[in-house]
C-alpha cells in the first residue's frame, strides 16, 4: 500500500505498528482518497480540465469512481477546477489555430464541458476568415489544379470551418468556389 506522508501523520503511524481491521480498513480508505487527490492535482497541474474529464481520467488511471468524485469535488471546493475557465482556454486555443466554431465545439465535447458553458463561450466566436484566407494561400500556391483545392476545401472542413465561410474566403481571393454547396 502506497502512503502519503499526510496519511501517515494523520494515523500517527510508525515502524511495527499493529492495525486492527477496522483501523487498517479507514486507513486503505483513507490512502485511497489522498492517491485520488493527490493524482487530480498532478492532472490539473498537467493542463486544464473540466470536472466531468478530470473524473472520468482518474477513474481511467486506476482509482476508484467513488473517491475521484470525492477528489473532484474537493479540488472543485478549492476552486481548482473550473468548467467555465476551461472553456474558455479551450476555445481562446482553437481560436489561435484557426480552426472554425464546428472545431471547438468538437473540442469543448472532447474536453467535457458540460453545454450549459458552451453558448457563453462561443458567442463572439470569431469567423476565421483572414485564418482560412492563410491557410489556402499556403496550401495553394500560383497555379492551384482542382485535386489540390479539393484537398485544401477537406483540410479546412476538418478544421470545422463552414461552407459559407470557405466560399466567402476562395471568392476574396478569387478561386474558384462553384462546386461549394451553399450555405
Amino acid at each position: 500500500m502506497r502512503l502519503y506522508r499526510q496519511t501517515v501523520e494523520d494515523f500517527g503511524l510508525y515502524a511495527g505498528m499493529d492495525l486492527d481491521d477496522i483501523r487498517l480498513d479507514k486507513l486503505k480508505t483513507a490512502a485511497g482518497e489522498m492517491s485520488a487527490k493527490m493524482r487530480a492535482v498532478r492532472i490539473v497541474a498537467a493542463s486544464s480540465v473540466s470536472k466531468g474529464d478530470l473524473e472520468r481520467r482518474l477513474v481511467q488511471k486506476g482509482e476508484d469512481p467513488q473517491q475521484a468524485k470525492a477528489a473532484v469535488a474537493w479540488m472543485s471546493e478549492m476552486s481548482l477546477v473550473d468548467d467555465r475557465a476551461t472553456a474558455e482556454q479551450v476555445v481562446a486555443r482553437c481560436i489561435a489555430k484557426g480552426y472554425g466554431i464546428t472545431r471547438a465545439k468538437q473540442a469543448l465535447y472532447e474536453k467535457r464541458v458540460p453545454k450549459q458553458y458552451w453558448d457563453d463561450v462561443l458567442q463572439d466566436y470569431p469567423d476565421q476568415i483572414d485564418k482560412i484566407m492563410e491557410f489556402l494561400e499556403s496550401r495553394l500556391g500560383d497555379e492551384p489544379d482542382e485535386k489540390t483545392v479539393k484537398r485544401a476545401i477537406d483540410a479546412l472542413l476538418r478544421r470545422g470551418h463552414s461552407y459559407g465561410n470557405i466560399r466567402r474566403a476562395m471568392q476574396e481571393m478569387a478561386v474558384d468556389s462553384d462546386e461549394l454547396p451553399e450555405g
